[in-house]
């Protein structure tokens, strides 16, 4: 259920038993979904030779950026109630929560540099940079896995 589903179900107080959690899972799902796609965009060209698949690496990567700092955010603001302290405590004691902060804490810098004038100011860096995209996405994957506590079938297919 992509944003504007979520948002729609919200007006209309359709979000089920358990709305934060729904919103977190739908948040987290579609981040990890949308970054998946970034990264299998390179492999996808190799095997296919369509070199136009390269014009939405860019965008993918800021929707899943998006709809991870949506996911953040539901946590941080409607779990956590923006309570720093209980924020800084739960990352340090849970760890499927300080991967998934490690994550996004990874895609900030990413999602910054990614227009045109940054990776010409950074440039061979810049490469270097988005390098962490990898480290990112097994991050994600490892956050959903740690997470699920009974059926981890897909989490695995992640």
């Amino acid at each position: 259920m992509p944003f504007t589903l979520l948002a729609w179900g919200a007006a209309v107080g359709d979000l089920g038993a358990n709305p934060l959690e729904r919103v977190t899972d739908v948040t987290g799902g579609w981040g990890l979904r949308l970054l998946l796609m970034t990264l299998a965009v390179a492999p996808l060209r190799r095997l296919t030779g369509w070199n136009r698949l390269l014009n939405l690496r860019r965008m993918l990567g800021l929707f899943a950026f998006f709809y991870v700092t949506l996911h953040f955010l539901a946590w941080a603001w409607l779990d956590q109630q923006l309570s720093w302290g209980n924020i800084f405590s739960d990352i340090a004691k849970r760890p499927f929560i300080t991967v998934g902060f490690a994550a996004w804490l990874l895609l900030v810098p990413l999602a910054l540099t990614s227009t045109r004038g940054m990776m010409r100011r950074l440039g061979r860096y810049w490469q270097r940079l988005h390098q962490a995209i990898y480290a990112v996405g097994a991050l994600g994957v490892l956050h959903y896995v740690w997470l699920v506590k009974a059926d981890l079938l897909e989490p695995l297919i992640y």
